[in-house]
């Protein structure tokens, strides 16, 4: 039996092993996934010199921390700066990342001529991949943190009227609302946001985070993550498999 796998530190509400697990028994694979929930990124080791795994995701807070723990990155892994998934090929650990095909996958769809700039919330791994899109899709980027650090860069006090009239695409890239916090949500002016906005969240549950609800009030097209979850989790798979 081959086996996968999922590090992270919380996993308790993971999408990946429901999703591999449904995926093997449909596909009638003699395969199984298992979460491996860790408090430290160095606790990695075992399962990286594991000799039973054939093959991991990894998802926050380890995305970018994993990468000095491997032997090797793919080109998009490097230019990203952000891993989610590790390949094991000729006894060497290799980083890759299957987030920005998921999110250019579920995006282009909804993508229009309006959506010339785009606010990324976060600065994550998961936004780092975010960001790769857009600038290879020609889309201008700003990126609000809690501490803005760069020319591009802004704190969640600096969203305003002019900035949101100008980025008609927004990406939230934080954890802040997942379950079981459905109620919280980042501080944000959505009375600045109209029917020409694609708000798009990151999280898949809620299906509809309080930032998705504010936001679809506003008339604005709302997206969640769980299509780009499905997209990168497959391409995972072809990873594994070549």
């Amino acid at each position: 039996m081959r086996k996968f796998g999922l590090i992270g530190k919380t996993l308790h509400h993971s999408f990946s092993k429901t999703f591999f697990t449904n995926f093997f028994e449909k596909e009638r694979l003699d395969a199984e996934y298992s979460n491996y929930e860790i408090p430290s990124i160095e606790e990695i080791i075992p399962l990286l010199k594991s000799e039973k795994i054939s093959g991991l995701n990894v998802t926050i807070p380890y995305k970018e921390s994993v990468i000095p723990f491997l032997d090797e990155l793919s080109d998009d892994a490097k230019v990203i700066g952000a891993v989610n998934v590790i390949q094991f090929k000729n006894g060497k650990s290799i980083g890759h990342n299957s987030d920005a095909y998921g999110f250019h996958q579920s995006i282009k769809p909804f993508l229009t001529n309006l959506h010339e700039r785009a606010l990324i919330i976060g600065t994550g791994g998961a936004s780092k991949a975010i960001i790769h899109v857009f600038k290879s899709l020609g889309i201008d980027v700003i990126t609000i943190s809690r501490n803005p650090d760069g020319p591009k860069q802004f704190g969640y006090d600096d969203i305003n009227d002019h900035m949101l009239r100008a980025c008609k695409v927004i990406v939230h890239c934080t954890p802040l609302g997942t379950y079981p916090a459905v109620d919280e949500c980042i501080p944000f002016p959505f009375e600045y946001l109209t029917k020409d906005h694609l708000v798009v969240d990151l999280i898949y549950n809620p299906s509809k985070t309080k930032f998705l609800q504010k936001s679809e009030e506003q008339g604005a097209t709302i997206l969640n993550g769980e299509s780009m979850l499905h997209q990168q989790a497959l391409k995972a798979w072809e990873i594994w498999n070549t």
